[in-house]
């Protein structure tokens, strides 16, 4: 809208007037969220992942495994993550020439693979999982052990969680420059990480003994953590985005315990004079003073009771305040979309659910899980791991050749109707549209175990006779014997 001024421009110079006029309009925003009437101004607009992660990271990993340490909720939706994710193991099978004698040194060293000796592959799978969502960030050390060491692969793992890296070191080693403990060389990728001699938070520090971070080789370390802006070196917590709702959840369920708490006592004033009806052994000397707030002692239950003449007395009865659960469901909803879990993972509870609500959700939740199988937790832990264990095992003599070709089975997902969903896979495979393989893998099984399983039992089944009798009760019908055309007499 032209103001005084403009109009008194295009009315001197109709030229400077319409200059002025879509001058103007290039001041508009084309987004509403961009326009200088929007007073909300973001904290640290346009710092790099790497400056957000110095600045928050700390804080919000201390206070993320606080939450899982004393709420309910997030140490369910945590270990529901855990239990889809990871489940039993995501399962490795080499592929190549050397695949099953890969296999069976892999399946012996799983077992002592743990340096500490507290888990084995797959419980340290686990592990590793969790301390990434719930801290951001895992690290996993490569220990190369001795061949007298009696291990199957002279290799161990070791768990470290992310305290054990020096993030303030920051500055330049010989011209690489070092962010948040991570050194980088010139083409950007990690060439080191500095690590502390020991945990800082451990409460065996000697007091007064100076640590110090030493520079280890990348080729040593696997850093797990997922990468959600370009150029992120370093992970956050999942629980990142819900901890301030989290928190303030809390303060109100303790004020509503608190007023629960006032509910259910049942108070009377009284007024008039008490005389007669003074308790002298809890006044402790009150009575002789005279005046002030004095004790009648305690209301009793199931009696009849005599009061003075000329008393009145009102009685406080609080009021139940409605709207309580609605509230706290409406914010575990919010927490629950903000964690990526189904609500009633988190909580238990199926209020509400029918049979195809739930299956919809649980697809979503699905697809979430299998993007961080296949897109973090395997590309970035599981194959290096396989990828060391398979050098060591060459550099050791266990088999001829670098041979890092590998597949992964992850845990199988159980079935929301069993019938439907079988049909459904039939009649995939029936139409072309799948194989029997990729649906095995779907469920969490090796194609190539199964069908030596098959071979094996059909094998068995033939060679005792009764394989006619099996496919009976597959089919309905027992194989006939051809007749034989008879001759005809005529």
């Amino acid at each position: 809208m032209p103001n005084l001024i403009d109009r008194f421009v295009g009315w001197v110079n109709p030229h400077a007037g319409i200059a002025r006029h879509f001058a103007r309009k290039q001041l508009e925003r084309a987004y509403e969220a961009a326009s200088p009437r929007d007073t909300w101004r973001p904290r640290r607009a346009g710092a790099s992942a790497n400056a957000d992660h110095q600045a928050d990271a700390r804080t919000l990993r201390v206070k993320a495994r606080a939450l899982v340490q004393n709420v309910p909720y997030c140490r369910a939706a945590l270990d529901g993550l855990a239990s889809a994710t990871v489940g039993t193991g995501i399962v490795p099978r080499a592929t190549g020439q050397e695949k099953d004698a890969i296999n069976k040194l892999f399946a012996a060293w799983s077992k002592v693979c743990d340096a500490d000796g507290r888990y084995d592959y797959y419980g340290m799978m686990k592990a590793a999982y969790v301390a990434m969502e719930q801290d951001g960030e895992v690290l996993v050390r490569l220990r190369p052990r001795r061949p007298t060491d009696g291990l199957p692969v002279p290799l161990q793992l070791q768990l470290l969680e992310i305290d054990w890296l020096d993030d303030t070191r920051t500055g330049t080693n010989g011209g690489n420059p070092i962010i948040n403990g991570i050194e980088y060389d010139a083409l950007g990728a990690v060439a080191a990480y500095y690590l502390w001699d020991q945990h800082p938070g451990d409460a065996n520090t000697v007091r007064g003994r100076k640590t110090q971070s030493t520079r280890v080789s990348a080729q040593f370390i696997r850093h797990l953590y997922n990468p959600e802006r370009p150029g992120q070196g370093r992970g956050f917590s999942r629980f990142a985005p819900v901890i301030a709702r989290v928190r303030d959840l809390q303060l109100y369920e303790d004020a509503e315990l608190a007023r629960k708490n006032l509910e259910t006592r049942l108070s009377v004033l009284a007024s008039g004079d008490m005389a007669g009806m003074e308790n002298p052994a809890s006044l402790g000397g009150a009575a002789e003073q005279g005046g002030g707030v004095r004790d009648l002692g305690e209301l009793g239950g199931g009696g009849i009771v005599g009061m003075p003449a000329g008393m009145n007395f009102t009685v406080v009865e609080p009021k139940a305040a409605p709207g309580y659960v609605e509230y706290v469901k409406y914010q575990m909803h919010i927490i629950a979309t903000g964690l990526g879990v189904p609500y009633e993972m988190v909580t238990g509870d199926m209020t509400g659910v029918n049979f195809s609500s739930a299956r919809v959700r649980l697809l979503d939740f699905r697809r979430a899980v299998q993007q961080m199988q296949w897109l973090v937790l395997i590309p970035k832990l599981l194959v290096p791991l396989h990828e060391a264990f398979v050098e060591a095992a060459y550099l050791a003599g266990k088999v001829r050749g670098r041979d890092m070709a590998v597949d992964f089975s992850p845990p199988k997902w159980d079935y929301v109707n069993p019938e439907q969903d079988v049909k459904a896979d039939q009649a995939e495979i029936g139409a072309g549209l799948s194989t029997i393989s990729e649906k095995l893998r779907q469920r969490g099984y090796d194609p190539e175990v199964v069908f030596a399983e098959w071979k094996s039992d059909f094998d068995k089944l033939k060679a005792l006779g009764i394989l006619d009798t099996m496919l009976f009760l597959q089919r309905g019908n027992l194989p006939t014997q051809p007749t034989e055309l008879q001759p005809n007499k005529e």
